[in-house]
């Protein structure tokens, strides 16, 4: 696993929180939004499936790397613990999909309600209020377009498992990064050389475009929709999208309407897009949280954003924020 190249071990509290049945559930969430369940050809031919187990760990173990503190490690492993199933497709079902927030609101009480993980922060001599809130601490996460760990994770992440970007890359890219001081004085991870950070924001730019994509948009607003009214069937509750993914399709297969919007959905293989939606075709125009990075690099006059570096880059940074998403999409299928 591409993970390896972050730390070469973690604490075994750790590792023994990631095993509890509340963790173990996201094994069987997706990190793309239920889009990964589309024909789409990327996510069709994806080196590996990506679940958010991977990346929670993967983060702790970031983290852990660059602290070595345990109460920041195991906050990092649990940002993800509320994830829902289909991630974040859910805030586009709650209208949360330009903030994509809402998903996080139960992350205290997801650790409270699990005994398994409540016992082990007390052998561990943490307290809920030490773990429940990774952003509190700025190496786990911090407002974009910084560097954290959580981003870091789910770039190389990306990167490997969908761009079929080398692991002797992650590891060159990984090796070059730092912890200093960002212009606000808190920690930050940086760059020590211009020419790595080149090379992670391609990668970088590259999965921000594909989370705002035309595909991604169409999808996780059309799978919303689709939760939404098999919400208003009786199929399912909200509270069984904090089930696995594999139960809440369970639950989508056992009604024959739903069913048979759901294979349907699968058999999506892209979009198109137009400033009118063609009759009778469903479409959608919605807009959604533009992700972007801009790393701090080490420079001859001190650390420095990398847009500041290279004009090339705050150019395309600049033309992918600009896009305004005004048109209407809708699916193309086998």
């Amino acid at each position: 696993m591409y993970t390896d190249i972050y730390t070469a071990s973690l604490p075994p509290e750790l590792l023994a929180m990631a095993e509890t049945p509340v963790m173990q559930r996201l094994l069987r969430v997706g990190m793309h939004c239920g889009c990964e369940y589309t024909a789409y050809p990327i996510y069709r031919d994806a080196v590996a499936p990506y679940s958010r187990y991977t990346h929670s760990l993967g983060t702790a173990a970031i983290v852990w790397h660059f602290t070595h503190d345990l109460k920041q490690s195991v906050a990092g492993l649990l940002h993800d613990i509320a994830t829902p199933a289909f991630a974040h497709t859910v805030d586009f079902l709650n209208g949360d999909h330009l903030r994509q927030e809402s998903t996080e609101s139960r992350t205290r009480a997801m650790i409270a309600s699990s005994p398994e993980l409540m016992a082990l922060l007390v052998q561990s001599s943490l307290t809920l209020d030490d773990v429940d809130d990774y952003h509190r601490y700025p190496i786990a996460d911090n407002d974009s377009p910084r560097l954290s760990a959580d981003r870091l994770e789910y770039t190389l992440g990306n990167a490997h498992l969908i761009f079929h970007c080398p692991k002797a890359e992650l590891k060159r890219i990984f090796d070059d990064l730092f912890v200093d001081k960002n212009e606000d004085g808190e920690d930050e991870l940086c760059f020590k050389h211009a020419e790595t950070a080149d090379a992670f924001t391609q990668l970088s730019l590259r999965q921000s475009k594909l989370f705002v994509s035309d595909d991604d948009r169409f999808s996780m607003q059309a799978l919303a929709d689709l939760l939404r009214e098999a919400q208003r069937r009786g199929v399912l509750t909200a509270d069984d999208l904090y089930l696995d993914e594999p139960h809440v399709i369970s639950l989508l297969l056992s009604d024959p309407v739903i069913a048979a919007h759901w294979q349907e959905y699968r058999c999506i293989v892209g979009t198109q897009s137009g400033p009118n939606p063609p009759e009778d075709v469903y479409a959608v125009r919605i807009a959604a949280k533009k992700r972007s990075i801009d790393p701090l690099v080490q420079a001859e006059n001190g650390l420095r954003r990398f847009t500041a570096i290279s004009t090339d880059y705050a150019a395309r940074l600049c033309t992918f924020r600009a896009d305004d998403f005004d048109r209407w999409v809708w699916a193309r299928f086998e």
